[in-house]
C-alpha cells in the first residue's frame, strides 16, 4: 500500500522538504523555507501543476515548520494530516550510538540534544524540527536519519585519533564523517549509471557551504573529511576545516576568550567567510575574485587546494581512482571550482572536458581521461524517505 512520506533536511538556517509517494518514490512536492530568523525569509515550493515563493516572517524553525505544513495543505497534494505517513529527519550528529536510522523516542532525542556540543549549527535545528513535527503531526511516525551513518563501514584505522586510548573508550572520540545521505546517494546513482565495474573506487566531493570529501570502495565508504564534529576536513562556508590544534589554545590566550567563543569563530567566522572577507558564497567569492579582490581569490585558491589534498589521500586508500563525483551546490554548479580542482590531478589520470564542465554535464571528462569525472545531483530526501520506510517496516 501506497505511504506519504515526508522528508525534511533541517539546516541551520533553512529547511528543505520532500513529500513522497513510497514505495513508488514519486515526488509530490518540494520546497525550502531559507534565511530563517532574517528579514529576508521566504518559503517556496513546486508541485507537478504549480509553485509559489512566499516572502514570511519567519522567525525560527517551529514557526517555517507550521507554515510547510499549511503549504503541504493548501497546494492540494494533502487533504488531511492524516494522510502524512511518516516523516523523516535529517540529524547531523549521532555519535557512536548509532549506525542505522532510527524511530524517534524520547531516549533518541535525548542523545541528540547531548550531542548539541558537538554539531552546534544542525543538531539543535533537527531536534527543534522534530517536536514540532510531534506537535503538529502527532499521528505520523517520526524517523532519524543521521548524517554520519553511511560512514559506519570506516575502518578503525582511519577513524582512530593518536590521542590516549582511553579518550576513545570513555568519550568515543574518533572520525565519524557526516554528509553520509548525500554521499551514499551519488556514490549508489554512479554506481547505477556507469556500472560496479567503473565506480569501484570512488572519490565523493560534497561542496556546498559545509563540504566533505568520501571514498568508496565496492560501494561502501571507507574514509571522509569531516572528523569527531563536521568542524574538520576541508574549507567551508564558514567553518575553518583541518587546522593546527594548538592554535586553538594559542588564540584563548591571546584573545583572553573562552573555548564556547573559539568555537563559535571557528564554526561561524571562518572558512571563505573569514579568508575572504565578503561572504561565506562561493558565488559572490568567485565573482570578487574575477574583479580583482585578491583575498576572495586567495579564499578559493585554499579552497580548492584543501580539496585535492584530500582527493590525493583517498586515492592512495583507494590503491587507485575510478571514478570522481562532485554533487551539492557548488559541487554541481561552480564550473570554475571543479576546473580547479582537477586541473592539478593529470598524474591521477584525471581530464575534464572543458565545454562539458561549462554545462554541468552529467560526465564531464575528457576523451582520453583514465578517470570518470561526474556532476551528479544530490538527493539526500529520498534517503531519507527510504529509511522511513525501512524502519516503520521492521516494527
Amino acid at each position: 500500500m501506497s505511504k506519504k512520506i515526508l522528508a525534511i533536511n533541517s539546516g541551520s538556517s533553512s529547511i528543505k522538504f520532500k513529500l513522497y509517494l513510497m514505495p513508488e518514490e514519486k515526488l509530490l512536492i518540494s520546497g525550502s523555507a531559507e534565511n530563517l530568523g532574517s528579514s529576508t525569509s521566504q518559503l517556496s515550493y513546486k508541485t507537478e501543476k504549480t509553485g509559489e515563493t512566499r516572502q514570511l516572517p519567519l522567525k525560527n524553525h517551529s514557526e517555517a515548520i507550521d507554515h510547510i505544513i499549511d503549504v503541504l495543505m493548501t497546494s492540494g497534494v494533502v487533504k488531511d494530516k492524516s494522510e502524512i505517513y511518516g516523516v523523516g529527519h535529517r540529524i547531523s550528529h549521532g555519535g557512536s550510538y548509532y549506525k542505522h536510522a532510527v524511530a524517534v523516542t524520547p531516549e533518541v532525542e535525548k542523545r541528540i540534544d547531548e550531542l548539541r556540543v558537538l554539531s552546534p549549527l544542525h543538531n539543535p535545528n533537527g531536534l527543534a524540527g522534530i517536536k514540532a513535527f510531534e506537535k503538529f503531526l502527532p499521528d505520523a511516525k517520526e524517523v532519524v536519519t543521521f548524517d554520519n551513518s553511511f560512514h559506519h563501514t570506516i575502518p578503525k584505522k582511519a577513524y582512530m585519533y593518536a590521542l590516549p586510548y582511553e579518550f576513545y573508550e570513555k568519550y568515543q572520540i574518533r572520525r565519524y564523517g557526516f554528509h553520509a545521505p548525500s554521499h551514499q546517494y551519488v556514490s549508489e546513482k554512479a554506481r547505477e549509471l556507469f556500472g560496479k565495474e567503473k565506480t569501484r573506487r570512488m572519490i565523493t566531493c560534497h561542496l556546498g557551504n559545509g563540504s566533505s570529501v568520501s571514498a568508496i570502495l565496492d560501494g561502501k565508504s571507507v574514509n571522509s573529511s569531516m572528523g569527531f564534529t563536521p568542524l574538520a576536513g576541508v574549507v567551508m562556508g564558514t567553518r575553518c576545516g583541518d587546522i593546527d590544534p594548538e592554535i586553538i589554545p594559542f588564540l584563548e590566550e591571546e584573545l583572553n576568550i573562552d573555548s564556547h567563543e573559539m568555537r563559535r569563530i571557528m564554526n561561524e567566522d571562518s572558512g571563505l567567510k573569514g579568508l575572504s572577507g565578503i561572504s561565506n558564497d562561493e558565488r559572490e567569492i568567485e565573482s570578487a575574485a574575477k574583479n580583482g579582490n585578491e583575498r576572495a581569490q586567495l579564499a578559493l585558491d585554499v579552497f580548492v587546494h584543501s580539496i585535492q589534498q584530500y582527493i590525493g589521500a583517498y586515492t592512495t586508500d583507494l590503491d587507485g581512482l575510478d571514478t570522481l563525483v562532485f554533487t551539492a551546490g557548488i559541487g554541481e554548479h561552480a564550473a570554475y571550482i571543479r576546473s580547479q580542482i582537477c586541473k592539478n590531478l593529470d598524474y591521477l589520470g584525471i581530464k575534464i572536458d572543458e565545454e562539458k564542465n561549462k554545462q554541468n554535464a552529467l560526465s564531464i571528462e575528457a576523451p582520453d581521461s583514465k578517470v570518470k569525472v561526474a556532476v551528479i545531483p544530490t538527493n539526500e530526501e529520498i534517503i531519507i524517505a527510504r529509511d522511513v520506510m525501512n524502519v516503520t517496516q521492521q516494527q
